[in-house]
């Protein structure tokens, strides 16, 4: 398509002549009135919100070229990829590229052929990316993942902080910052640095109702992952590990149980990681086990699970990996095991890093507020929320404690007890030797610290030993008790203890629940627009993905880019028999029909 100059160029003629949509979702069209118009944004929307769609239609709008700033290489590609199979003209400069694809890129943007161009922030903060930038009428510029900016995000990113000289080298030009995932602080951390003072800020629920979140007790975490894994048979996901050896362990494992999973860590080969990466976008049955290093701005919407063996972290960590599931607004599922080990581990971490005092105290109220939500009897989505200063009812009726609510009990004198072996042990002690103490059990340790002729020792025998590592764990989450990763792992009495001793103050403890397998269908939310439809619609629906598929091997994209599941839903469903009703299915633009709409009208009257 020729960019279409302003005035001429409607937001809304672009979505639906490019996009194949016929109205905004949510603030989009207040977002892009205000870029197309000429004025700063600061846009906050969670992941599968549409934030893409918010630079790249005022760019399509805007006399000149859209900057996209993005931190990842593999990121640029994908999306590149996909706005040329929607006829924009899109390219990347990165270090990726040849030195003769650098040059015709150049050739591109001098003439005036290009809508978008996406690069990294290290290459916008040279002196000759700024001086070629200033020969070339500029649309706007995207800051995409903004909160790379700040030291209190948790994926800072230094060469963020030079962006903010856009302001001053290109007065008038439109600029945006955008995130999926941003607490108050880091929100204003984002304004300041990238001098958007003056920027409108556009806010929407941070809500994935399509979601459901589980966190289960760590027991046997990879039987526990197998049962939550065949929930999703011939279904893509995610599964997050802390560290390298275990992404490649557990990759190992499940394709020795018959799942195929690739692995994928920042410390492999890059053509190894890329294939990977290439794979899982690419494939429609395939588990992904990465590290942290995979994930920010992948945009495969059909991304059916996110599954963590280690805790993240920090809520905003764990909102954006478990956010990257569902992205077409499907059912999709996050599930996590959690342990003591988890938080001493993370603890530790966090201690042993060179970050300066106040970023490491940041980081451990960062995971304390995680751990809150863990181990809370009530809504995680309620309590995920309110994190980011958003109000919810509770009782959303797609989490586990609200498809299952949990049990409590009064722990008052359990937590007294257990507070009691860390104060009479001097605070020296970790959680499973105290548990010996408490039940009574005679072991080497015990015998030689005299802790077995202490009244405390046996005091806590009526009790099972995994329900005080849940006490010990809810104490944690409390805050009534910390962690001295500098004293291998001691438990420790925090002020507030002093008020649960002298019962001022009592304590509800949560029940754990006992592991299990699938969870019941009767009791998962599904609003799956798929399951919907009629038996001879699920057929033509796989005929259709399998339309896509022999399309997108041919093309050697993504089958996604070609249409999302919900667009073949659609057509399924409403099953139009001309161009010009195909051209009414939400998301099928003019380019596609021109290109792939033949293939699926044939596929549609095959099944007629």
């Amino acid at each position: 398509m020729p960019h279409l100059p302003a005035p001429t160029a409607e937001p809304l003629a672009v979505l639906k002549e490019i996009y194949g949509y016929s109205e905004f979702r949510g603030k989009q069209a207040a977002v892009i009135d205000q870029v197309v118009s000429g004025g700063d944004a600061v846009v906050l929307f969670p992941t599968g919100a549409g934030k893409s769609l918010c630079y790249q239609v005022p760019a399509l709008c805007r006399q000149g070229v859209g900057v996209v700033i993005s931190p990842l290489i593999a990121l640029m590609r994908d999306q590149v990829e996909a706005l040329k199979q929607l006829g924009v003209r899109a390219a990347a400069m990165n270090s990726s590229l040849s030195q003769e694809d650098f040059i015709a890129t150049r050739r591109a943007l001098a003439r005036g052929e290009l809508d978008l161009l996406y690069v990294t922030p290290e290459r916008v903060a040279t002196a000759g990316f700024m001086d070629m930038m200033r020969d070339l009428e500029i649309a706007l510029f995207a800051i995409d993942e903004a909160h790379c900016v700040s030291q209190w995000g948790h994926d800072f990113r230094p060469e963020y902080r030079a962006l903010d000289r856009l302001a001053e080298a290109f007065p008038g030009v439109p600029r945006m910052a955008l995130t999926a995932t941003a607490d108050p602080h880091t929100r204003e951390d984002i304004i300041e640095r990238l001098a958007l003072t003056n920027a409108a800020v556009f806010t929407t629920s941070f809500d994935r109702p399509n979601i459901t979140y589980e966190i289960v007790e760590r027991a046997q975490p990879r039987r526990q992952l197998l049962d939550f894994l065949s929930r999703h048979k011939g279904e893509s996901g995610i599964v997050y590990c802390l560290s390298r050896a275990k992404v490649e362990e557990t990759a190992e494992w499940l394709n020795g149980e018959g799942i195929r999973a690739l692995a994928y860590h920042a410390g492999m080969e890059r053509e190894v990681r890329d294939a990977n990466q290439d794979a899982f976008l690419k494939e429609d049955e395939l588990c992904l086990v990465a590290t942290v290093a995979f994930g920010m701005g992948i945009d495969k919407p059909d991304v059916r699970y996110v599954a963590h063996l280690d805790l993240p972290g920090s809520v905003e960590a764990y909102y954006q990996e478990t956010g990257r599931a569902g992205r077409d607004g499907l059912p999709a599922d996050a599930w996590m095991v959690y342990g003591m080990a988890d938080v001493t581990q993370r603890g530790r971490m966090i201690d042993r890093s060179a970050a300066a005092d106040e970023i490491k105290r940041v980081e451990r109220a960062k995971l304390n507020a995680l751990l809150g939500i863990c181990e809370t009897a009530d809504c995680r989505r309620q309590a995920i929320l309110a994190h980011f200063g958003e109000k919810h009812d509770g009782g959303c009726g797609n989490c586990d404690t609200c498809l299952s609510p949990v049990e409590t009990w009064d722990g008052t004198e359990a937590a007294i007890k257990a507070m009691a072996a860390i104060y009479r042990t001097g605070e020296r002690f970790g959680a499973g030797h105290l548990i010996d103490v408490l039940t009574g059990n005679e072991t080497e340790r015990t015998e030689r610290f005299g802790h077995t002729a202490m009244p405390v020792f046996g005091a806590g025998k009526d009790i099972a030993p995994k329900t005080w590592q849940s006490v010990y764990r809810q104490l944690l989450a409390k805050g009534l008790i910390r962690v001295d990763h500098e004293a291998y792992g001691a438990l420790k009495l925090e002020e507030g203890a002093r008020a649960v001793f002298r019962h001022e103050q009592s304590l509800r403890f949560r029940v754990d629940r006992a592991p299990k397998g699938k969870a019941s269908s009767g009791t998962r939310k599904r609003n799956d627009a798929k399951a919907a439809l009629s038996e001879q619609d699920q057929s033509l629906f796989e005929a259709l993905r399998a339309t896509r598929t022999a399309l997108a091997k041919e093309l050697a994209v993504p089958p996604y880019v070609i249409f999302p599941d919900t667009t073949l839903i659609a057509l399924a469903s409403h099953r139009p028999g001309s161009a010009e009703a195909m051209l009414e299915i939400q998301g099928v633009g003019k380019t596609k029909l021109q290109r792939y709409g033949a293939e699926f009208l044939d596929t549609i009257r095959a099944h007629g």
